[in-house]
C-alpha cells in the first residue's frame, strides 16, 4: 500500500463508523480498537518516512493524502479524526529537524526510534496547550529540569487540552528549561502512566468539550514528570515555521470532512420532503459557501504543496473555513428546523464541532494577531 491509496484504505472503516454514528456522537470517550484498526491500516505509518518502513517521501507529495485520509475518516467519526490528526502534526517536527540536522548519534538515535515506534504502531499526540497561554506555545510556564544525559528531564506544570489522552503512547509538550529564555519540545511516555499523581502526572479535569466530544482531551497537572528533550533543542520556533502549514491543512481537512457529511446528510433530507422559498434559498447559500470552503481549503493544500512559506496562507484559510464551516452549519440547522436540537439529529454535534477549528488550533485571538503582525511589523 502506498500513501495516495490510504484515504481509499480507510473509507470502509470510515463508512462503518458513520453507521453507528447515533452512538458515537453520544460518546464522552474514545475507544482503543477504533485506533487499533487504523493503525493496522496503516495510518500510523503516514509521517514516517520510506527509509524507516513508512509512506513518507516529501511534505509536498504527502500533505494531500493525508489530509484526505483525515477528511475522508471524519465523516465517520470527528472525535477519532481529529485525535488521529494530532499523530501525523507531532511526527512533523521530527520529519522538518531531518532535512537540516547535521549528523549526530544521538539525534539519529532518536529519530531512529521515534519513527520506528510509529512503524509498530505507536500513536503520538500532544499536550502543549496552558491555561493563561492564549494557545501561544511561546507562552509556556512549564519548567524543565535536566536531571541526567542531556535529553533527560522532569517537567512542573498544568498542561489543558491533552487530546487522545489514554491513546496516545506518546505525548509532545513545550517547557521552558532552567536558564534558558525559550519553551523548547519535549515528549513523554505515557505507557503505565498512572493519573493519580503517585509518578508525577495528575488528571485535573475530564473533558467536557462541548463539541469534539470524545477527543478525552483531558488537563492535567505536572509535578516531576519525566521527560525527553527533542535532540535538536533550542530550534522551536524553526520546527514551527516549517511544519506550521501542514499542520493547519492536518486540522482544517477534518472540519472540511464534518462538512461533507452534513451536506450529505442535508441534501438526502431535503430531498425526501417539500422544501419552502426559505429553505430553497438557504440552501442555495449553503451550496455557495461550501463552493468557497472547497476553494480555500484547495488553496491551503497548494500552498504546501508549493514549497513556500505556507504558513500565512494557511492561516488565512483555516480562518476562513472556520467561518465558513459554522455559516454552513448555521445555515442547515435553520433549514432542517427545530429538530436539529435534538441530540437523536446529527447536525447539533456537527455545529459544535466545526465551531472548534474557531475556537482551538490556534484561538481567533492568536490567529487573528498572527494575521495582523505583517501590518503592525
Amino acid at each position: 500500500m502506498s500513501l495516495a491509496s490510504l484515504p481509499n484504505a480507510l473509507a470502509p472503516i470510515a463508512e462503518r463508523f458513520a453507521s453507528d454514528r447515533p452512538e458515537r456522537q453520544r460518546r464522552r470517550h474514545l475507544v482503543k480498537s477504533d485506533f487499533s484498526e487504523l493503525a493496522t491500516a496503516g495510518f500510523t505509518r503516514v509521517a514516517v518516512p520510506t527509509s524507516h518502513g513508512g509512506f513518507w517521501e516529501s511534505l509536498p507529495t504527502a500533505t494531500r493524502p493525508i489530509c484526505q485520509a483525515l477528511r475522508t475518516l471524519a465523516k465517520g467519526d470527528s472525535s477519532v479524526a481529529l485525535v488521529s490528526a494530532m499523530h501525523p502534526a507531532v511526527l512533523s517536527y521530527w520529519l522538518a529537524a531531518c532535512e537540516i540536522t547535521p549528523a549526530g548519534q544521538h539525534w539519529a538515535a532518536q529519530a531512529e526510534g521515534v519513527f520506528q515506534s510509529a512503524s509498530e504502531g505507536h500513536w503520538w499526540g500532544t499536550m502543549t496547550s496552558e491555561p493563561g497561554s492564549g494557545g501561544d506555545v511561546l507562552q509556556s510556564k512549564t519548567r524543565a529540569q535536566r536531571v541526567s544525559d542531556p535529553a533527560s528531564y522532569q517537567l512542573t506544570g498544568s498542561k489543558h487540552f491533552g487530546s487522545g489522552s489514554g491513546i496516545m503512547t506518546y505525548m509532545v509538550t513545550a517547557a521552558l528549561a532552567d536558564d534558558e529564555v525559550e519553551p523548547d519540545w519535549f515528549f513523554i511516555d505515557m505507557r503505565n502512566r498512572a493519573w493519580d499523581g503517585s509518578d508525577g502526572l495528575r488528571m485535573i479535569a475530564e473533558w467536557d468539550g462541548q463539541g469534539m466530544t470524545a477527543t478525552q482531551s483531558h488537563a492535567f497537572e505536572m509535578q516531576d514528570l519525566p521527560a525527553t528533550r527533542i535532540a535538536w533543542p533550542g530550534h522551536l520556533l524553526d520546527i514551527v515555521s516549517r511544519t506550521g502549514g501542514f499542520i493547519g491543512c492536518l486540522f482544517t481537512s477534518v472540519i472540511v470532512g464534518i462538512v461533507d457529511a452534513a451536506v450529505q446528510t442535508a441534501d438526502t433530507q431535503l430531498r425526501q420532503r417539500p422544501v419552502n422559498s426559505f429553505q430553497t434559498v438557504e440552501w442555495t447559500r449553503v451550496q455557495s459557501e461550501v463552493w468557497l470552503l472547497g476553494q480555500a481549503y484547495e488553496g491551503m493544500l497548494r500552498a504546501v504543496e508549493s514549497q513556500t512559506d505556507s504558513r500565512h496562507e494557511v492561516l488565512l484559510g483555516k480562518t476562513a473555513i472556520a467561518e465558513l464551516a459554522e455559516g454552513i452549519m448555521t445555515r442547515i440547522c435553520r433549514i432542517c428546523g427545530g429538530s436539529t436540537y435534538s441530540r437523536r439529529s446529527p447536525f447539533g454535534f456537527w455545529f459544535e464541532d466545526v465551531r472548534a477549528l474557531g475556537f482551538l488550533r490556534p484561538p481567533w485571538p492568536l490567529a487573528f494577531e498572527t494575521l495582523a503582525r505583517p501590518l503592525w511589523d
